[in-house]
């Protein structure tokens, strides 16, 4: 929200104070409290007729500062509140002179109480931001209403990234974001997936500790600074230093929760009915034997919104007249060893016998006045479940828990945005914090009873609303776009962005949701959504069934597909990474690549985990520009060699796009291509790319289960060999620059596999 007129005045109406010099410091062991004067005091009557800011400074984990200013402080607590799981007491706070200084890991916040107003966050010597003058108050505007204003200041070459998943210009500067979650499409600059987090490339990240909205300039309003409002008596926010983004990923993911680790089975193609399209069981069959016979494995069917009646969604009711046999059906398609995925929302249809259930029991957000809030968007008459309920959520829980017992793995969580704010919630929420937060507890809810049902390790979504914290249940998929080359690059923008807010696995709709591909772009999409994290054929009005689409769009299925399964071993090893330390499975470049500046803003490719580049095609006649960065990068699909750093400009045929491995990676290929699940170790083929003399690489092959300790190979080049120590006493090979020989003795023909005794091996490293 802007509140200036240029940079001299206000907007008419406007009101601000801001803090301009600290009036009195406390500090104890761990903690600094600031009263901070919104004017220079030059006698005892400048301290009459003027506000006085609380400024509280803390630090609730290593490496990362919190900051609260409040106005007034005697408000009644606020609800919801976002659940911190990695929060404790952290840091040391010390006086000399007067100079206090509040120091985290490598991170300190410094403020001189005898000068003009500062807080500078420093790290290794250099101030990374701070918020002086005029960056640290509070404003009424012409409604009178009251709002907390904080203003970060941007260096020169600083960029932003971040705030959820945005389908705007990728780094964020120069544009307004409201924290504000809305059913927009990704062609606009609302979004499904608002978080109030952002970091740079400047070594740090902010986020703010409100889950209402919360309105930023970022080099908007004033170009030099990161400003970020809210309408409330307090604002809280973190500062949380990397260096790397990698590094402020990590601690900014410890702090709200790391990602869940999605069961394996997840990680394959996934084939829906779509939405408007007729269907019924035959239809299906006839669906999941067409891609038996093309040769495309298929993992999981999702059966989308018309499964239930129409007029009656929610009722969690196979439709009888197509789906007359519901649990027959699951298990037939069980029998083919697919996996069931089913279309839910959070909102009761009045036609739906749920609703007056409901109703009846107070399970439905009511109005102030005590009837049941009701809509006909949507779907006619529809109420809104009230999961700030405990028995709503055990209610609406039992419902799908009747589901899984016929068969159902997991669920499609669609929604949970339109949500109202002239409402009054069962635990006394404020309706404008619980707009955001309602998404939080609509996920926990499935995510909680798919753990209870399936266990830890399958539990798993596919979500489309989000808000901080909601990393923790994956999947999230991108939400409704066209069916466009440009809506493409859009969807791509968006997963990239939300990656940065800690989401570690991310899907859309290959092939675009809105209209019908043309052939080539449906093979263009088929390719970036089977080298996503989780890949999705869906559509609106027209089915996904790679068939229709062209005589390519079959093989390429086909052979995406396949691709996937091999590289299995090396996705899961990525998608531990995103459990363990937050790092995305799909990464903007900027992510490894830090301190490449042509990386800085590029946002049509990306690193598929640590190892791999892929640079989609998104044009109809193959022609793609891409950047490699420094060293000789191979490509996975040619053998190519490519030299960086530098700009490509290539033109593909529509089975192949730029996918390159990265100088020096190990990447293990599953022997099999028909399942995304297997024995990952057995068979494994070790494709070492580039290797420098005298380079080692360890490369562990994970368990699909996570059950056991993974497999590990420790790559040495050395000279003309090819050094492998491996605990492994699997079948494995090793593929150099074209040539494959198997894990000991005299090379042998192609594709041969020799059992190796676990130890160190040694492989000429000859090329053809």
């Amino acid at each position: 929200m802007k509140f200036t007129d240029g940079y001299w005045l206000l907007r008419p109406g406007v009101t601000a104070r801001f803090a301009a010099e600290v009036a009195d410091a406390s500090v104890t062991e761990d903690r600094v409290t600031l009263s901070a004067a919104v004017r220079a005091v030059g006698h005892r009557g400048d301290t009459l007729n003027s506000p006085l800011l609380t400024v509280e400074c803390w630090s609730p984990a290593e490496g990362v500062i919190g900051v609260r200013s409040t106005h007034h402080a005697g408000g009644r607590r606020a609800l919801p509140e976002f659940a911190l799981p990695g929060e404790g007491r952290c840091g040391s706070a010390v006086r000399k002179d007067s100079v206090v200084e509040l120091t985290s890991g490598e991170l300190s916040l410094r403020i001189d109480t005898e000068q003009p107003w500062h807080l500078g966050f420093s790290a290794g010597g250099t101030e990374l931001t701070s918020f002086g003058e005029k960056s640290l108050g509070f404003v009424t505007d012409a409604e009178g209403r009251h709002h907390m204003v904080s203003r970060a200041a941007l260096g020169v070459g600083e960029y932003v990234y971040g705030l959820g998943e945005r389908f705007t210009s990728f780094t964020r500067n120069g544009q307004s974001v409201d924290i504000w979650q809305e059913d927009g499409g990704t062609s606009s600059e609302q979004a499904y997936k608002n978080i109030p987090f952002y970091l740079t490339n400047r070594g740090y990240g902010v986020f703010v500790n409100h889950p209402g909205r919360v309105s930023y300039e970022i080099g908007s309003e004033l170009v030099g600074k990161a400003q970020f409002s809210v309408e409330d008596q307090s604002v809280e926010f973190y500062v949380v230093h990397g260096p790397g983004p990698k590094e402020i990923l990590a601690r900014y993911t410890a702090l709200t929760g790391r990602p869940a680790l999605p069961p394996a089975w997840s990680f394959g193609l996934w084939l829906s009915t779509s939405f408007t399209t007729d269907y019924d069981e035959d239809t299906v069959t006839g669906f999941v034997q067409g891609m038996a016979d093309a040769g495309i494995p298929l993992s999981v069917f999702h059966f989308d919104c018309f499964w239930m009646r129409s007029y009656q969604w929610c009722d969690f009711t196979w439709d009888p007249a197509v789906f007359p046999d519901p649990e027959g059906m699951l298990a037939r398609l069980k029998e083919r060893g697919l996996r069931i995925c089913v279309w839910i929302n959070p909102y009761i249809a009045q036609k739906s016998p749920l609703f007056a259930e409901g109703a009846a029991n107070g399970y439905l957000v009511r109005r102030p006045d005590g009837s049941v809030w009701q809509w006909d968007h949507w779907q006619a008459g529809m109420g809104l479940v009230d999961f700030t309920d405990p028995d709503a959520r055990a209610w609406y829980a039992d419902k799908l828990r009747v589901l899984l017992d016929q068969g159902v793995d997991c669920f499609k969580t669609d929604f949970g945005e339109r949500i109202p704010v002239d409402v009054v919630w069962s635990d006394g929420s404020d309706p404008q914090r619980m707009h955001n937060y309602y998404t939080q507890l609509y996920n926990e809810t499935v995510f909680d009873l798919l753990r209870e049902v399936r266990g830890e390790d399958e539990a798993v979504l596919f979500a489309r609303s989000a808000t901080a914290g909601g990393q923790q249940m994956p999947v999230h998929w991108g939400g409704d776009c066209e069916s466009t080359f440009e809506a493409m690059a859009e969807s791509l923008r968006g997963g990239l962005s939300l990656g940065l807010g800690g989401f570690g696995f991310w899907s859309h709709d290959i092939g675009g949701f809105e209209g019908t591909p043309t052939p080539e772009l449906f093979a263009r999409w088929v390719q970036f959504g089977l080298l996503s994290s989780h890949s999705r054929l869906h559509g609106s009005r027209s089915y996904r069934v790679p068939w229709e689409y062209g005589d390519q769009a079959v093989p390429v299925t086909a052979a995406f597909t396949r691709l996937k399964h091999r590289l299995m071993p090396y996705l899961y090893r990525a998608a531990g990474q995103a459990r363990d330390a937050g790092t995305p499975v799909m990464r903007a470049m900027l992510l490894e690549f830090p301190d490449d500046p042509a990386c800085a803003t590029l946002d049509r490719q990306y690193m598929l985990g640590g190892d791999l580049l892929v640079a989609p095609v998104f044009s109809a006649d193959g022609t793609v520009e891409f950047y490699v960065p420094a060293g000789t990068w191979t490509s996975v699909l040619t053998g190519e060699q490519v030299e960086g750093p530098g700009w490509r400009r290539e033109t593909h045929p529509v089975d192949t796009l730029p996918l390159l491995a990265r100088p020096g990676a190990v990447i293990p290929f599953g022997a099999s291509s028909d399942a995304p699940v297997s024995d990952w170790a057995d068979g494994v083929t070790l494709r070492v790319y580039a290797p420098a003399d005298g380079a080692t690489a360890v490369t562990p092959v994970p368990a699909p289960d996570g059950s056991a300790a993974p497999v590990t190979f420790t790559v040495t080049r050395t000279g003309d060999e090819v050094v492998v120590e491996t605990d492994s006493t699997l079948p494995w090979n090793v593929l150099l620059a074209g040539v494959e020989t198997p894990g000991h003795g005299e090379p042998h023909p192609l594709g041969t596999l020799h059992r190796c005794a676990a130890g160190v091996q040694r492989l000429a490293a000859r090329r053809a």
